[in-house]
């Protein structure tokens, strides 16, 4: 792999892809021709700037250290353990929780662990589940056989690693993942607390990476032969695409301001030299940023025409309504306080939203019943 540690990329199948368009390029309009005019583009509209939450129902209490959900087409939650490196499957309906099993091979130490999960886009057929977790030496990608008919605790298969070599640390190991409208596999990496990786192109910190279902770098990508997608960040635990198949990215700042990104193929986003807008042409400024107190953002959604973001330290959800890849008014906060960390949150379908709390992660103050999954309905 030609500019890129060798030794960071483990292919079972190299070279595999959906065979669909890369993310962010653009095909031909049928029948068009050189001198035909471009078709006009309807003009985007905004959400209002003032949306509502409200707290339909805790779909489920008693996890321990949730980091990922996935929601399986069948019906039912999949949630990773990040400290117990399990994953359970929880009713939507009643709360009922059931062990999957655990993933060998994860190390969980500070915020390294069993973190992000992801369904194939062949799930309907391969019911393969994708991981992204802490190792002894690195972070990786694995994906593992889900087998529902066997007994509880021994429903996973063995994990078969698709990638590795991610820089690991104490801290910011990033760690989310989500396959994109293009098929493809986007993950979020962390820098590991280090300041150098993230404008290293040949370093796999700091990062968004695109890879095929099988581990390979992504047809399309910006940089030949590397899973780089994006750059300059510092940690990357929120992934999500809007309506038009555009992707934002929520990451932490250090000491001044977190950041929502749009992302663009290549773009440098500029860590560790600038942290929140900064106005250089060399980099991308975000279109929302906090102070670290009041977000500190893991995962991210898109509904109901804004991007929602689970803030941590800020113990609160935030709304960014979007127009384009641009927020039309001030980001607002909601249920602050009220449930303590907050870690992920996923799209439900329509107006609806899974919200997972993070309080018992060792920074958060356990209530009873805590760990909790939320079902919420917004506009």
């Amino acid at each position: 792999m030609p500019g890129l540690l060798a030794a960071a990329v483990l292919v079972l199948a190299a070279g595999c892809s959906s065979g669909r368009s890369p993310s962010g390029h653009h095909s031909t309009t049928p029948g068009a021709t050189a001198s035909s005019p471009a078709p006009a583009r309807p003009a985007e509209t905004a959400p209002p700037a003032k949306g509502t939450v409200r707290v339909v129902r805790t779909v489920a209490e008693g996890l321990d250290s949730p980091w990922g959900l996935a929601p399986l087409p069948e019906g039912g939650l999949l949630v990773s353990s990040r400290d117990r490196g399990t994953i359970v499957r929880v009713d939507e309906k009643t709360g009922r929780k059931t062990e999957l099993g655990a993933v060998s091979g994860v190390a969980a130490q500070g915020e390294g662990g069993l973190l992000g999960i992801a369904l194939s886009p062949r799930y309907a057929s391969d019911h393969l589940i994708y991981a992204y977790f802490t190792s002894a030496s690195d972070n990786r990608l694995v994906r593992m056989l889900y087998d529902p008919k066997r007994t509880a605790g021994d429903q996973l298969g063995a994990p078969d690693t698709i990638f590795k070599g991610i820089p690991k640390g104490v801290i910011h190991n990033g760690g989310r993942i989500a396959f994109g409208p293009d098929g493809m596999l986007y993950a979020g990496t962390g820098e590991s607390g280090e300041r150098g990786p993230a404008q290293d192109r040949t370093s796999l910190g700091g990062k968004i990476l695109r890879l095929t279902p099988d581990g390979a770098p992504a047809p399309g990508n910006p940089f030949p032969d590397s899973p780089v997608y994006s750059y300059g960040h510092r940690n990357v635990q929120g992934l999500a695409w809007d309506d038009k198949q555009r992707l934002f990215a929520g990451e932490f700042g250090q000491d001044t301001w977190d950041e929502l990104n749009a992302i663009t193929p290549g773009g440098d986003y500029g860590w560790p030299d600038a942290e929140g807008k900064s106005g250089d042409g060399r980099f991308r400024d975000p279109i929302a940023q906090w102070h670290t107190d009041q977000a500190s953002p893991s995962g991210i959604a898109y509904a109901a025409g804004s991007i929602w973001l689970a803030g941590l330290r800020g113990e609160r959800l935030w709304r960014v309504p979007l127009k384009g890849t641009a927020a039309s008014a001030a980001p607002q906060a909601f249920l602050t306080g009220t449930y303590g960390r907050l870690r992920t949150v996923v799209a439900a379908g329509g107006d609806r939203l899974w919200l997972v709390t993070s309080d018992t992660d060792g920074r958060g103050t356990p209530k009873k019943g805590d760990d909790r999954i939320l079902e919420l309905r917004v506009t």
